[in-house]
């Protein structure tokens, strides 16, 4: 009595709108193929082998036994390990990003350098690690300023050219 009389309780609440309104998005049910099959005994799925639960086992069972074939053919290596096992993971250990030294100038404004341009007493601090950098590399050249750049890497290259135009060099960690 309970969920036949919700049922209706629901139906009314619907049916009080001026158009047919499928809330569920739920097929209408006297188009399902369930209502053309009615008389039909088997209902489309044959008297022999008939329709059972879950015939094969449910899921992805039977994997390595009697779906052998179909794991093989078309998940090869689904099955198994490689490699050694890492307990402790560090996923950013070898993160390590890059900025060559033609832009290190792009990462201060345009009046810093500008401002800085005449003095000889002071060179602006380009914070490499700051703008999210963290090795500087040597392409490129860089204009004859001075310049301070703080990194935790420095190539070669990158260290002499900082240092030909009269700049400096800082490692910080």
């Amino acid at each position: 009595f309970g969920s036949r009389f919700r049922y209706r309780q629901g139906a009314h609440l619907v049916n009080h709108l001026p158009f047919p309104c499928n809330t569920l998005g739920a097929m209408t049910t006297r188009f399902k193929r369930n209502r053309h099959l009615r008389g039909h005994v088997s209902a489309g799925r044959g008297r022999i082998g008939k329709h059972r639960k879950h015939p094969g086992g449910c899921g992805n069972s039977g994997g390595q036994h009697h779906h052998r074939i179909n794991f093989d053919k078309y998940h090869p290596g689904y099955f198994g390990k490689v490699g050694m096992r890492n307990f402790h993971l560090i996923k950013h250990g070898k993160v390590c990003p890059i900025i060559n030294v033609e832009r290190l100038w792009s990462l201060v404004p345009q009046q810093v350098r500008e401002h800085f341009k005449d003095k000889t007493d002071k060179a602006p601090v380009i914070d490499v690690m700051q703008k999210g950098y963290m090795r500087v590399v040597g392409k490129g050249n860089l204009p004859e300023q001075p310049v301070i750049v703080k990194a935790r890497y420095f190539s070669k290259k990158a260290e002499e050219k900082i240092k030909a135009v009269g700049g400096v060099c800082i490692l910080c960690a």
